[in-house]
């Protein structure tokens, strides 16, 4: 089935695709300033013409981070959509190959909430990731070896803390294009813009859970780490009591100067062994008593 519509996606950073936009698209020349802006914040504006619409996505392609989110800017008319990116996004992909098969949105309004609820849900599964990762995490809690090697609540925190930047304000412009009148979008475009923005705002407050517990979680495992650093530093101490008074008596009869006693006693190296064990014994029962062992 054909779309009501034309769609013409573009590559920013591709020299051709800006001439065009600038000089032969026939869009106001502050859209495509906003189509070609290398970094965008999220936001929905309406004018005389038209509405433009930038957005944020998770980044899925191989090998890249979640929270690299991928900028999609979007200028809607009547009936055209003008759409740029720098990188691949599947969502745009998705909305591609059922244009081609046939079925595909058939309004402009129908197109950008399709790809509003595809950028949502992709949003979620990566925030359901980042909650899995650190479920893993904190059954891993007491192996501080494992922890400290991949650090997994620093991770978690950095991801809901990039992902979050952008969600906010794309809140913010879903709502917006929520409230937008004009012919460009009907009232169940409008309603399922709003519902969007609901969405953007549970999978806030989920982010917000999950670095919470991500916080709580590191302040945990530091006080793993920090325990076993003291019980660490509890044995060393202990042998270093041990063996100062040791060391000292060693020292000094070790000393090779004349009128030291016992030099001419067969029994004083035994006797000196005996002194140590008993001093080693005191020392031991002191610390018993002090319940430091």
């Amino acid at each position: 089935m054909k779309t009501s519509f034309e769609w013409k996606h573009l590559d920013f950073s591709d020299a051709d695709d800006a001439h065009w936009l600038r000089h032969e698209s026939r869009v106001p020349d502050i859209v495509a300033d906003a189509l070609l802006n290398v970094d965008s914040r999220p936001r929905a504006l309406q004018t005389e013409n038209g509405v433009l619409l930038i957005l944020r996505g998770v980044n899925l392609n191989p090998g890249s981070d979640l929270e690299d989110m991928i900028s999609v800017r979007l200028w809607v008319e009547k009936n055209r959509i003008i759409s740029s990116s720098r990188r691949r996004l599947l969502s745009l992909n998705e909305i591609s190959k059922k244009i081609e098969a046939g079925k595909g949105p058939q309004t402009v309004g129908d197109f950008v909430n399709t790809l509003v609820e595809r950028l949502g849900e992709f949003i979620t599964e990566a925030t359901e990731k980042i909650e899995e990762s650190l479920d893993a995490a904190e059954d891993k809690l007491n192996d501080s070896a494992v922890i400290a090697r991949n650090s997994p609540f620093s991770i978690a925190r950095r991801q809901t803390a990039r992902i979050r930047r952008y969600l906010a304000p794309q809140r913010e412009a879903l709502d917006r294009l929520s409230r937008i009148s004009g012919p460009l979008f009907d009232e169940n475009d409008r309603a399922r813009f709003s519902e969007q923005a609901n969405h953007m705002t549970l999978v806030l407050e989920d982010l917000d859970l999950v670095r919470e517990r991500a916080m709580v979680a590191q302040e945990e495992f530091l006080s793993v780490v920090a325990h076993e650093q003291n019980a660490r530093m509890l044995v060393l101490s202990i042998v270093a009591a041990i063996f100062l008074p040791l060391s000292f008596l060693t020292g000094l009869m070790g000393m090779n100067v004349a009128g030291l006693p016992g030099l001419v006693n067969e029994w004083a190296f035994w006797i000196l062994v005996v002194l140590m064990l008993i001093i080693t014994a005191v020392i031991l029962l002191l610390f018993r008593l002090k319940r430091w062992v």
